[in-house]
Parts: C-alpha cells; sequence; structure tokens
C-alpha cells in the first residue's frame, strides 16, 4: 500500500509516469521513507550516525537561481533526478541547478562532540548550506565528502540542510563515465545529484577519519594508515586485528604514523577463501580511549612476475592466477547509478561469482563503499575505471604506434579536475582489498599524459597493479609499456597483444571481448532497436556463440594471455549485450552451465 502511495504522490507531482519502466525484482521493496538504511562505510564503522536519506523537498531552477518561491515537490534520496525511484524523473541539464532541502531532527548529542555531515557521492558540484549559513563547496562526482557543521547548528533538534548541483554532463570537462544528454548506444541517461546515502556521524574532537591497510608480503606483516584528524599532542593509536574475537597482533604508535602489525601464520585473502580480519582502531591518551572505530583487512599480496614458462602473469599471493570476469557498467533502469537496495547492488556480484568469474571490471563508474565490502566478503577480485570525460582525441587502433594527436589536448582546468578526483578516489577505495588494479584510462577516452598519471598512480598506491590505459593508446618507457599491463580490446572474438613485443615486460590482457547481443522481450530499455556488437535471435544461439568464443580464449592462455574480460554484466539501456537483462529478471545463459564451462579457464 505505501507503494501505491508513493507512485499517486509521484504522479501528480512530476507528469512524467507515462513512459513505461522496465522494473528490478527490488523496485518495489524500495522504502521510500528511509531507503538504505545500512552503514555506509563498512572500512570504518562508528555506532552514533543518523540516516538522511528519505524524503527532501527539490526544485529545478536556472543557473544561477534559487528557491526562495518554494519547491516542486518531494524527491527520494539518495537516487538521480532523473530515476523512476527519484519519484520525480526530470532532466536538469547544465543551464539548470539541482536544490534540495530537508529539516533534520537531529537525534544525536553534540555536547563536547563533533558533528559531520556527509554525502557518498553528489553528481558533480555541490554547495551545501546548514541553517543557512554556507558551510562549502565539493565537485567532483564519485568520492565521498564531508562537513563538521557543529558551529552551524542552532539550539533546539531541529535543523535545516539545503543542497545546491550543478552538473554539466558531457558538455563539461568533468569525469562523467557514461552519461550523456542524447543516450544512445554504449551511451547512457545522464545522473545528477545525490546519488548515494547522506548521513551524520558523531565523533570526538580529534578522531579517527580514515584508514587503509598495506600488506607487507616478504615480512609477514599488515601495515596500517590510520589517519587521525585534529590530534593532541601525547596522543597515541592502537590498531589490533582479531580472528573470530582474539588478537592476533597489535601495534600502538604516533597518530598518522605507519602502523605495521605483524602477524603469526596470516591468513591469505582470495577468491577461493576470502578471509577478513576483525580491526579495532583506538585513540589513547593516556590509558583512556578517546575515540575508536570498527574495521576490517585482509592479507593478500598482488603483483607482477613470471611464470614457470617465462610468461609475466598476475601473482596473487604468490601464485599466478589466470583472472576473467565481466565488464560491469553498474547501472539501474530504476534507479540508474543507484541500486534500489544493498540486497540488488550484492545482487550483481554474487550472481558473477556463481557463474565463474573471479574477477570484475568496474567500468568508467565508482560504486558506493558498500559494493566493494560485498566483494571483499564474496572474494572478487575487482579493477577499477577512473571514470571517464573530456572526450574527442581520436583512439590509435595499430599497435606500437606513438604520433602527435593521439592525445586528449586538455586544458589546465580540465587536467587538474581529473588528477583532483582521481587522487580522491584512490586515497578513498585504497582501502578495499578486492581491488588488485587501477585503469587511470579506457580506450583513449579523454587519455593524456599517460606516464605521468600513471607515476601519480603509482605514488599514490604502490601495492596495486596498473593498467595505465585499457584498450587505449599506450606509451612506451624503453622496452616495456607504461604500467604494468598491455591491454587489447577485440569484439566479438578473443585475441590477446604480440608476446614477442609486449611479453617480456608486460602483463598481457583481453580488456574486452564479446558483446554478444540478446534483447529479451518484456525486459528491453525500449520495445525496438535496441543493440550489440553481434546480435542474436534465442539464447540457444546466444550460448552456442559464447562457448565458441570460450575455447578460442583457452588457448591464448598457454601463449601468455594474463586476463581476460568478456561484455558484460547485464543489459543496460539499448544495450543488450549483458549475459543478464538489464531488469535482471533473466539470466540468458544458465548459472551452473556458464560455471562449468569457466572451470578450464582457470586449470
Amino acid at each position: 500500500m505505501r507503494n501505491f502511495f508513493f507512485l499517486l504522490f509521484c504522479i501528480i507531482n512530476s507528469g512524467v509516469y507515462s513512459q513505461t519502466i522496465i522494473k528490478t525484482p527490488w523496485s518495489d521493496m524500495v522504502d521510500h521513507t528511509n531507503p538504505h538504511p545500512e552503514y555506509p562505510e563498512p572500512q570504518l564503522v562508528r555506532e552514533k550516525w543518523q540516516s538522511l536519506n528519505g524524503q527532501w523537498d527539490f526544485a529545478i531552477l536556472p543557473k544561477g537561481s534559487s528557491p526562495e518561491t518554494g519547491f516542486a515537490g518531494k524527491i527520494t534520496v539518495p537516487f538521480p533526478v532523473e530515476s523512476f525511484l527519484s519519484g520525480v524523473q526530470k532532466p536538469v541539464g547544465p543551464e539548470n541547478e539541482l536544490w534540495y532541502e530537508r529539516s533534520l531532527d537531529l537525534q544525536l548529542n553534540p555536547k563536547g562532540k563533533r558533528i559531520l555531515l556527509k554525502f557518498g557521492a553528489v553528481d558533480w558540484e555541490a554547495e551545501v548550506w546548514v541553517n543557512d549559513k554556507n558551510v562549502g563547496k565539493h565537485q567532483g562526482g564519485y568520492d565521498s565528502f564531508s562537513f563538521d557543521i557543529t558551529d552551524f547548528l542552532v539550539k533546539g533538534k531541529t535543523q535545516k540542510i539545503r543542497v545546491r548541483v550543478w552538473d554539466p554532463s558531457d558538455s563539461g570537462p568533468q569525469p562523467r563515465g557514461k552519461q550523456v544528454k542524447d543516450p544512445k548506444g554504449i551511451w547512457y541517461t545522464p545522473v545528477t545529484g545525490i546519488w548515494q546515502s547522506v548521513y551524520v556521524l558523531e565523533v570526538p574532537s580529534g578522531y579517527i577519519s580514515s584508514t587503509y591497510s598495506m600488506t607487507d608480503w616478504e615480512n609477514g606483516m599488515q601495515v596500517f594508515y590510520p589517519e587521525v584528524t585534529s590530534p593532541k599532542e601525547g596522543q597515541e593509536v592502537e590498531v589490533s586485528i582479531l580472528d573470530k574475537g582474539t588478537v592476533v597482533g597489535s601495534f600502538r604508535g604516533q597518530a598518522n604514523k605507519p602502523l605495521p602489525v605483524r602477524l603469526q601464520n596470516p591468513k591469505t585473502w582470495s577468491p577461493d577463501d576470502p578471509f577478513l580480519y576483525d580491526v579495532s582502531i583506538k585513540i589513547f591518551e593516556g590509558k583512556k580511549v578517546v575515540d575508536q572505530v570498527k574495521s576490517y583487512a585482509a592479507y593478500r599480496d598482488i603483483r607482477m612476475a613470471k611464470d614457470q614458462n617465462g610468461h609475466q602473469r598476475m601473482f596473487l599471493n604468490g601464485k599466478p592466477l589466470f583472472q576473467y570476469g565481466p565488464l560491469d557498467q553498474g547501472w539501474w533502469p530504476d534507479g540508474l547509478y543507484t541500486a534500489p537496495t544493498d540486497e540488488a547492488l550484492l545482487f550483481d556480484i554474487q550472481k558473477t561469482k556463481e557463474m565463474g568469474f573471479n574477477m570484475i571490471r568496474k567500468h568508467v563508474k565508482i560504486e558506493p563503499a558498500r559494493w566493494y565490502y560485498h566483494a571483499d566478503r564474496l572474494g572478487m577480485l575487482v579493477w577499477q575505471d577512473m571514470p571517464s570525460g573530456d572526450m574527442g582525441n581520436r583512439w590509435e587502433v595499430r599497435p606500437g604506434v606513438i604520433r602527435e594527436g593521439m592525445y586528449k589536448n586538455r586544458t589546465a582546468e580540465s587536467e587538474a579536475i581529473f588528477k583532483a578526483e582521481w587522487k580522491e578516489i584512490i586515497n578513498e577505495f585504497r582501502f578495499f582489498p578486492s581491488i588488485i588494479t587501477w585503469v587511470p584510462f579506457n580506450e583513449a577516452w579523454g587519455q593524456f599524459k599517460t606516464a605521468e598519471i600513471t607515476q601519480m598512480t603509482r605514488e599514490l598506491d604502490p601495492s596495486r597493479l596498473i593498467n595505465s590505459a585499457s584498450g587505449g593508446n599506450f606509451e612506451m618507457d624503453g622496452t616495456k609499456v607504461v604500467g604494468d599491463i598491455m591491454d587489447l580490446h577485440n569484439y566479438p572474438d578473443p585475441v590477446m597483444p604480440d608476446p614477442k613485443i609486449f611479453g617480456e615486460a608486460n602483463i598481457l590482457v583481453l580488456g574486452e571481448f564479446g558483446g554478444l547481443g540478446l534483447p529479451l522481450e518484456g525486459h528491453t530499455w525500449q520495445q525496438k532497436d535496441n543493440w550489440g556488437y553481434q546480435s542474436f535471435s534465442t539464447q540457444e544461439e546466444l550460448k552456442a556463440r559464447y562457448m565458441i568464443l570460450l575455447e578460442d580464449l583457452v588457448e591464448l592462455i598457454p601463449k601468455g594471455l594474463a586476463a581476460a574480460i568478456y561484455t558484460q554484466t547485464t543489459d543496460v539501456e539499448v544495450e543488450t549485450n549483458g549475459l543478464m537483462t538489464y531488469d535482471r529478471q533473466v539470466i540468458k545463459i544458465a548459472v551452473e552451465e556458464l560455471r562449468k564451462a569457466h572451470e578450464k579457464l582457470y586449470k
């Protein structure tokens, strides 16, 4: 009944529900008063927090205006305004701005504490007011951000929050992935505004604001890097690692310094056995604990090394592992960038695992922290792309050819925007052990200064592999390709980089192939004119062709192919080359058949 009244409300307020929308199994399970109620930061868990997801006032106004005359209606946060689940389903465009407002009945007790207002992600520029006072601005559609709003609170529990959002979509130079104002083919509907959880946290005056760790494989240690905001002189930070409640290693040291924890007989993390240690982090003033958080960590090592036949491979925990996974766009027909529920967010990873894949390439999109947490728990390796933007340069397809004109001539502003957001993404998501490869560029989409960006990536995170330009314009550094990986794309059949040219110094991978399309009636974004790299009429035809691709792929592995990525996990809008339909209602090839067929790749 709740969803009936919500739909009625949407019809009255937006007038856009004549469009037929395919739904996922979770569409009608969304609680529009409290969507995505789960704690948003599983990597840094605190007890005192409050979700602000749910019903906000909204208005779409010409750029430079303000909503002083009132708001247009209600929107469900954190669903993008263009999505069905937002209850609005209207475009915004670069000539307009999207405004949000809500009253907050603060349940936390700020006496002697600080209150942080946190946003999981807002696309693209967000400016925030609390009780009509400006608290700050943030640019970047994929990284989280927060403001200390303690000094902006008024007496009593009721506080007012207002947010202004502007997003130029594909008319601006900023990272935006596959969003375009005129969606078609492999390009999808624009996403504007808040698309991840909004919440408040209660913290002490000096507090643990972030953490990550790296495995020191040679010395049997896990080195932690907890960040403390506003530490006091003499405070110390203690990290304890626990296995089923038993402390198996700990270290106490100075705030904002590396804390190495030695482990006796450490348990490794892998797709076959994704073991995670519980972690406790505390700030001490003498014997007094003044702040504490819960976290987790994995003891796992990823590096490039040669196998017994002299081929460069990806070595996980000291052993070569062939990696095979789907290209995962992370889009939803009901929520666009935002999965309808946490169960939906988990579903794609679960099914990918059940199909016998051991890796996912998260394609030109960043997911909420909980997605990576689920990948960590389930044991799914992740290649993480940087969302692309500022496109228009040429993709040189001839291997080995490097010449003027192949890179994007970005403005200083464009370069700065890219670097700033890529830095924030790496700093935020290097926590998650499932991520084992960074991918700064895809197919030359806005590719620039490859060597510089690769070096920047290496300095920010020396613990992971770098695929500097997946299927894009590679750059040579002496006899090797910049980065660790030489990556080709080819549709539909599998190929590999020439091992005689690239195999001595780089890992050889097939970054995209397949793209076998099958639109299924009742499960498509539109009734006709759907698209795939190669289209089929029946599931039987699709399966037969896929199995032929797998046989061809198997033959490349002993020649040095180290990984391959099939396009793709699900259909997305008019692109129907997914292993699952866009609504996740149909899996086009039986899960068990896929799992059995994939086993031969790992032998």
